[in-house]
């Protein structure tokens, strides 16, 4: 997977037990998960068209590191779909546990919201990796 984004929870995200809110790592997911489809697509128009079956495997607490990675599942004609997780960074061991993950698919769209085409260039790069490479520059 590839590194995407670092969060640091704060208390002003701590819900009734201690933990971070739900919707807030949701809402961390989405924006990561939507630059990782922006970069590969050359664009910053990419939306979200769906969150699958959302795993929260371990509670993040304030002042934890969250570290968000993701990879390319599928290219689709005007879609992407990427695996994202969620990692808690332990910086005493240097060691990182899922906190959660999720599968998400953008849409690349024009200035009217309309969905258009991924660049075949990208679809190729993917097809042929199958491993979630990222196309230099």
């Amino acid at each position: 997977m590839h590194y995407v984004a670092t969060k640091i929870c704060r208390a002003s995200e701590i819900g009734i037990n201690g933990n971070l809110f739900g919707g807030t790592m949701l809402s961390w997911l989405d924006e990561a998960g939507a630059a990782f489809a922006g970069y590969l697509c050359h664009t910053q128009s990419m939306v979200t068209l769906k969150m699958e079956e959302v795993l929260f495997k371990r509670p993040v607490k304030i002042s934890h590191h969250v570290r968000i990675y993701a990879r390319v599942h599928r290219v689709g004609t005007t879609s992407l779909t990427i695996d994202i997780e969620a990692r808690l960074l332990d910086f005493g061991q240097g060691a990182e546990e899922v906190a959660c993950s999720t599968r998400m698919v953008f849409v690349k769209i024009d200035d009217q919201g309309q969905p258009i085409p991924i660049d075949e260039r990208l679809r190729t790069l993917i097809d042929q990796s199958r491993a979630g490479f990222i196309p230099p520059g």
